[in-house]
């Protein structure tokens, strides 16, 4: 079995007042820029969902080994990238997905994840902050992934994750990484606040 890397950045950043959180700053590059460069680190084929709509993240891409995945229905939610992605896939091939905002999800997270899919790469693998509570990234081996590419709404593959529970394992990753999630200017303020840039 093989793995790929889906990173969703197609959401519109509703809660930013007119800002693009997939554009903030952090650690001297645009958040999107970032997180694509962290998951090619890893080796993996990287996918990345994008909106019709956003130019800039378009661009900031430029140059990168990456596969661009336009999702017409953006709009329906985090859905429709996840479909995007999972029927894009080989077979056998599982599918890690990565959500864009994390800004505090670093390389060896990725790699700490990539670890125990090796291991055990038929269970659900889900990134949990060092406490325990379950966050993100999340890797859905292969025989999930007919039930991906049926997702429909906003809410992601949280019904995935509840019908699969006893074939879920948690990962936990230092501090906050797995839960950090920026969605509005007083957020990131805050976020940084506490940050050294």
């Amino acid at each position: 079995m093989s793995l790929s890397i889906l990173i969703l950045a197609a959401g519109s950043s509703s809660r930013m007042r007119g800002g693009d959180k997939l554009m903030e700053g952090v650690d001297g590059q645009p958040l999107i820029l970032r997180q694509a460069l962290m998951a090619l680190a890893t080796g993996l084929p990287v996918s990345i969902a994008l909106p019709s709509d956003r130019p800039a993240r378009d661009a900031a891409l430029d140059g990168l080994a990456v596969t661009r995945l336009t999702v017409p229905d953006a709009a329906e939610g985090m859905a429709a990238s996840i479909r995007m992605g999972a029927v894009a896939l080989p077979v056998n091939t599982g599918l890690l997905l990565l959500l864009a905002d994390l800004p505090e999800i670093m390389t060896q997270d990725l790699a700490t994840l990539v670890a125990a899919w090796r291991v055990t790469p038929t269970m659900i693998l889900r990134a949990a902050s060092a406490t325990g509570t379950p966050g993100h990234p999340v890797i859905f081996p292969s025989w999930v992934t007919p039930e991906l590419t049926a997702l429909v709404g906003d809410t992601g593959a949280r019904d995935v994750l509840r019908r699969h529970n006893t074939r879920t394992r948690l990962i936990a990753l230092p501090g906050n990484r797995a839960t950090t999630d920026l969605d509005t200017p007083e957020d990131w303020a805050a976020w940084r606040a506490g940050k050294r840039f």
